[in-house]
C-alpha cells in the first residue's frame, strides 16, 4: 500500500509532516482522526483533522491536514 507525507496545520500536531496511507485513487482519506488515551487527569480525546488543498508558487497543489476544532472532542 502507498503512503504519502503529509503536513498537518493547527492543534497539536501543527507542523509535523506523516506518513499517511493513501486509497486506491491515490489520495488520503477526507477525515483524519488521532486517539488520545487518558492520562492522568485528563479524560481521552480524539483529535479531527480535514484534508485541504496545499498550494505552491506554480500553482499545483498538494494535500494537507487542517485541525477542526469543532469535531474534536
Amino acid at each position: 500500500m502507498k503512503s504519502a507525507d503529509t503536513s498537518f496545520l493547527g492543534g497539536p500536531l501543527d507542523g509535523r509532516v506523516l506518513p499517511i496511507l493513501l486509497s486506491p485513487l491515490h489520495t488520503p482519506p477526507k477525515v483524519y482522526r488521532v486517539p488520545v488515551p487518558a492520562h492522568g487527569d485528563t479524560p481521552a480525546v480524539t483529535l479531527v483533522y480535514r484534508r485541504a488543498k496545499e498550494y505552491n508558487a506554480k500553482g499545483r497543489f498538494r494535500w494537507r491536514y487542517e485541525y477542526d476544532d469543532a469535531a474534536s472532542g
